[in-house]
């Protein structure tokens, strides 16, 4: 569905199923240069066993209009005003990797809108190197190639797709290659820059699931466990064998883990 956020055209997408504000809603929030096609699978998932599900392509992602936010506090403001603009009162955040920031910053700036957390891929720092910031700023490909290699774990290099014929390597690479100039290099410097998630997961007050890639080699599973120590409501959950894009990866594993 297309939505109007701070006066900006939004895509939304709802797992196949229409918004319904009588139910409890669950917002899911993609990671750098991506967009809601990272929630394809478990959208679908909720939407039909009893959530009303909005997965928004962030500003200037995907089909949404606008350009990207510059910094984790101007994303997690923007998803409370999604929230207003979708006629929700309140929603569990799901963030992947960035998404991760924005879902605890945003319980952090607007703990009211926030009734439980699942962190994917996160970690208390999420430093980017500076070969990778470097080429994102130039929109060189090498930046990419750099995501999606980095991005997967061993097995998922080799194949090992649940869906036959299907290379999440290249699947990967197609959504990044969509995303427009500058968009990527925006989202790994927000990443880069943002110092505040220990403080945030200091205040938090709701259920809060960690969910963690054991091969996870851009934000590696110590750094997600730093975090969580600092949770006090944390659970934590270490995907065997995963890297960063667990969705894609171990998608029944993170299912399991985002219902317990």
């Amino acid at each position: 569905m297309q939505l109007s956020v701070n006066g900006v055209d939004t895509f939304v997408a709802t797992g196949g199923r229409p918004f319904d504000r009588s139910l409890p809603a669950i917002v899911m929030l993609h990671g750098a240069g991506f967009d809601h096609s990272t929630w394809a699978l478990h959208s679908r998932w909720f939407a039909h066993h009893g959530y009303s599900v909005l997965a928004p392509d962030l500003p200037g992602h995907g089909r949404s209009g606008g350009s990207p936010l510059p910094t984790i506090a101007d994303m997690a403001d923007w998803t409370a005003a999604l929230l207003d603009a979708a006629g929700a009162p309140k929603a569990k955040l799901i963030g992947h990797s960035m998404g991760s920031l924005i879902a605890l910053e945003t319980s952090a700036r607007h703990p009211d809108k926030v009734s439980g957390l699942g962190l994917i891929g996160t970690a208390a720092t999420m430093t980017v190197g500076p070969d990778l910031l470097k080429a994102a700023e130039v929109n060189n490909p090498d930046a990419i190639d750099m995501v999606s290699i980095w991005g997967l774990g061993f097995k998922a290099e080799l194949g090992g797709s649940l869906a036959p014929g299907l290379w999440m390597h290249q699947g990967a690479q197609r959504v990044l290659q969509q995303t427009r100039p500058g968009v990527l290099y925006s989202d790994l410097n927000a990443c880069n820059s943002y110092q505040n998630a220990l403080a945030a997961a200091a205040q938090v007050k709701v259920p809060v699931t960690f969910i963690l890639g054991e091969r996870d080699m851009m934000t590696p599973a110590k750094g997600g466990k730093a975090l969580a120590a600092a949770t006090p409501t944390a659970r934590i959950v270490v995907v065997p064998g995963a890297g960063h894009m667990i969705m894609a990866e171990a998608p029944d594993e993170l299912l399991a883990a985002l219902r317990g």
